[in-house]
């Protein structure tokens, strides 16, 4: 765990999206765009598709939640998430 929290956070353009949409004061807006900036945004990849579609059979998941998991799969990374229904039992992703 030290390991990822030290290291530079990576975000799939999908969670950026999100955390740009949360309606909250203009100093926490401030700090979520900070952080955006201080963060690696991963797009959507042929691997990202591959991961998502096969998510997407074996799971009933939302695209974006799928989306989220397979960048983390395609790009071997943990996932840090706090949505457990979605994430556990996903094959192959580090949650």
């Amino acid at each position: 765990m030290d390991s990822v929290i030290d290291s530079v956070p990576n975000l799939s353009v999908i969670s950026q999206i999100e955390l740009l949409c949360w309606k909250t004061e203009a100093h926490k807006e401030q700090a979520i765009k900070d952080f955006i900036n201080d963060s690696e945004v991963m797009g959507i990849t042929s691997d990202v598709i591959f991961y998502c579609v096969k998510i997407r059979r074996s799971k009933r998941i939302k695209t974006p939640d799928a989306i989220i998991a397979a960048t983390s799969i395609a790009n071997n990374y943990t996932l840090i998430s706090n949505n457990d229904s979605d994430s556990i039992g996903i094959k192959g992703l580090k949650y």
